[in-house]
């Protein structure tokens, strides 16, 4: 059992929801990201999706695309972020870590090496934003005869068949995108998207993370409702930028904005 199926079963089992919270590798800084990613648990996030900054985050709004240059101008490489992983799991071996971007890095360091890094680090999931499970047949049994989990992306227009196939491509979670359009983009419609879950939760037997549009406690108790998982991320991201120049208060701003999420998905619970 991967460490993020055990989270997930475990959650299942305490009637909890999963929080997901998602930050980019490198921002606002290199030497800050394990700090963050520490603020994150303690703040009640049970997995962390670290994203891996890329050039041209093509499904990422304004807010991602900010902090991948803010990553890169410091030189962030996939290397390094493996390398931030790897400094994290000195202290915490609990929480599954997913790393989240995009496939040219993975292929210039070459996908095998790229895998076996990925298990040396302590990384439990791979989220390749531009890899579909019909593209993946090279890619993807690296991953998972190295007991990495395979995430991929459900869409709102994501058709039964499709929904299926890649649900058998998939493990740990799918994640399923909310709206239409790039991080950030638009306001969640909760009633549209539980609808969307549980149809999807008649096709998979996969725990379903819901990401994009959630901002607020408020959003991720109704998103939690009928989800396995809320993924939050341009907010988070969009206060780190915010905050960037004063890291003592950074760790606070993310706190005051992860918990009550944490403690609204918990609410659902009693």
């Amino acid at each position: 059992m991967s460490r993020i199926e055990g989270v997930l079963k475990a959650l299942k089992g305490q009637g909890r929801k999963a929080l997901i919270p998602y930050i980019t590798a490198g921002d606002p800084a290199p030497d800050q990201t394990v700090d963050l990613m520490h603020t994150l648990v303690a703040a009640g996030a049970d997995i962390i999706e670290l994203g891996v900054p890329f050039s041209d985050p093509m499904a990422d709004g304004p807010v991602i695309q900010l902090a991948c240059e803010r990553a890169l101008v410091h030189g962030t490489s996939l290397r390094q972020v493996l390398a931030m992983v790897k400094t994290f799991r000195e202290t915490n071996d609990t929480t599954p870590v997913v790393l989240m971007g995009y496939l040219n890095p993975m292929e210039a360091m070459g996908f095998e090496v790229f895998a076996d890094a990925s298990v040396d680090a302590g990384v439990d999931g791979i989220l390749t934003v531009d890899l579909p499970p019909e593209e993946a047949d090279n890619v993807a049994p690296l991953f998972s005869a190295r007991h990495l989990d395979v995430i991929f992306l459900l869409a709102p227009t994501t058709t039964d068949d499709r929904i299926r196939a890649i649900s058998e491509h998939s493990s740990g979670y799918v994640y399923y995108v909310s709206i239409k359009g790039v991080t950030g983009s638009a306001k969640i419609n909760v009633d549209e998207v539980a609808a969307k879950v549980q149809h999807i939760h008649n096709l998979t037997a996969l725990p379903v993370g819901v990401g994009f549009g959630i901002r607020d406690a408020e959003t991720a108790a109704a998103v939690g409702k009928v989800s396995d998982g809320v993924i939050v991320g341009s907010v988070l991201v969009d206060t780190i930028a915010r905050n960037q120049n004063n890291p003592a208060q950074l760790n606070q701003a993310l706190t005051d904005l992860l918990h009550p999420m944490r403690e609204a998905l918990d609410g659902l619970a009693s």
